[in-house]
């Protein structure tokens, strides 16, 4: 792959794991243009199969803002899920930001745009683009001026697009398989800022 490099050796050493895969527990009614979402996501056991448009059974209400190729499945860091649970005074459940994967050990919102990372034995994703909160996510959380306050702290996670079907459980490692040599990473596309 041109422009793109193998993960340096201390990424690939580094112990990173799947800690809870998530999906839609139901829809719940929503005061938002579209009705309902399907933003409460809960952690499964067992494997689930992930396709090119995401977990087997998870759904998206709001298709147009959400999902499709790009979108399909969305990762969130059990360290900035520790950031936030100190910020909000309250645990920061897997699931409860709407993620479909909790990882532990692996810099999520640090990850390159174009990075892959192969999960399990078969899975292989791609990264894509920030999450971009928006007001389903406000109303979930309950927060004054939640969007605002995500944006500010600049942990916003990543959404993955599928490169290689396969099933994703609790426990299967993570491994970054390649990283572009070019930036930018997911926090530098969510702030609008350089880290160089």
């Amino acid at each position: 792959m041109e422009g793109m490099t193998a993960a340096p050796a201390s990424v690939i050493a580094a112990t990173a794991v799947v800690t809870a895969v998530c999906r839609v527990s139901s829809l719940r009614p929503d005061s938002g243009t579209i009705g309902v979402t399907a933003i409460d996501k809960r952690p499964v056991d067992g494997p689930v199969h992930v396709r090119p448009l995401g977990l087997r059974a998870d759904v998206q209400a709001d298709r147009k803002h959400h999902g499709g190729l790009d979108q399909a499945v969305y990762a969130f860091a059990d360290e900035d899920a520790s950031h936030f649970a100190e910020l909000l005074g309250r645990e920061v459940t897997p699931g409860l930001f709407g993620e479909n994967l909790r990882t532990s050990g692996l810099d999520v919102t640090g990850a390159v745009i174009g990075e892959r990372w192969a999960v399990g034995e078969t899975l292989v994703l791609e990264v894509t683009a920030p999450r971009v909160p928006c007001a389903t996510f406000a109303r979930r959380l309950g927060e004054p001026q939640w969007v605002k306050r995500f944006m500010a702290e600049g942990r916003p996670g990543a959404y993955l697009k599928v490169v290689k079907s396969g099933p994703v459980e609790s426990g299967d490692a993570v491994v970054v398989l390649s990283r572009p040599e070019h930036g930018p990473t997911i926090r530098e596309v969510f702030t609008g800022r350089s880290s160089a």
